[in-house]
């Protein structure tokens, strides 16, 4: 009887066991989605991520190569083709060039090396001037002026040449020197209006491309002389 009694009980308890591991099992559900294709479970997804320390990203960036551009070459529309800078003596304010006429380079004139000391002296002279305005009356009062009109260019020129103490108006011209062209210095002059060639170049306040007075240059174009008359400091 007592073997029978513990029996019993034993059977309770396997069945007893057996019931809460079928329980358990039963809780731990596995759907269809967590089961790959190779029927292989996926890990359980949970919403408790540990951070991740952010990373700095290194990016490169190219960068082309930056070039000076050149800067932009001025030509001067008085300039004389033949003014390249081999021979030039460009040294302080008394630029030459070899030979006999004179050469026009960025509106400065270059004195021939050939030619008389008064010659270059009116040259050099005249550009510093070069670039003043035209001014009736300017260059009479004194050699030194703000601007300048024809007649006061003109004896500006011979008065560092030597060859004029004070400045005359352009109908004193007429009478001004000897008759006929000089060898390096003309005068045409007639009444109203007076302009010069030195070492071929014209000196003059006329600009014949606008048909205005716009003030002392140099010029390598020439002038018609109709209705001039020319003359030339003696000995030049």
């Amino acid at each position: 009887m007592l073997r029978i009694s513990l029996l019993a009980v034993s059977i309770s308890l396997a069945l007893l066991a057996k019931s809460n591991a079928q329980y358990s099992r039963s809780r731990e559900t596995v759907y269809p989605s967590q089961i790959a294709d190779t029927g292989v479970p996926l890990q359980p997804f949970s919403f408790k991520r540990e951070p991740q320390q952010a990373q700095a990203i290194q990016v490169a960036y190219y960068t082309p190569h930056t070039t000076r551009p050149a800067p932009p070459i001025s030509t001067d529309e008085y300039d004389s083709d033949s003014s390249t800078s081999s021979g030039f003596d460009i040294g302080g304010s008394h630029p030459m060039v070899p030979g006999n006429r004179a050469v026009l380079r960025n509106g400065i004139a270059y004195a021939p090396s050939n030619a008389p000391d008064s010659v270059k002296h009116a040259i050099w002279a005249v550009n510093s001037i070069c670039r003043r305005p035209y001014v009736w009356g300017g260059g009479h009062g004194s050699f030194h002026d703000y601007g300048y009109d024809c007649s006061g260019t003109v004896s500006f020129a011979l008065h560092y040449a030597g060859m004029l103490q004070s400045p005359i108006p352009s109908s004193d011209f007429l009478r001004y020197g000897e008759r006929g062209r000089g060898r390096w210095v003309t005068i045409y002059s007639r009444h109203g209006h007076v302009f010069a060639t030195i070492a071929g170049l014209r000196l003059d306040t006329t600009d014949l491309r606008y048909g205005s007075d716009v003030g002392p240059r140099w010029h390598l174009d020439g002038r018609d002389a109709w209705g001039f008359q020319a003359r030339h400091p003696v000995g030049l």
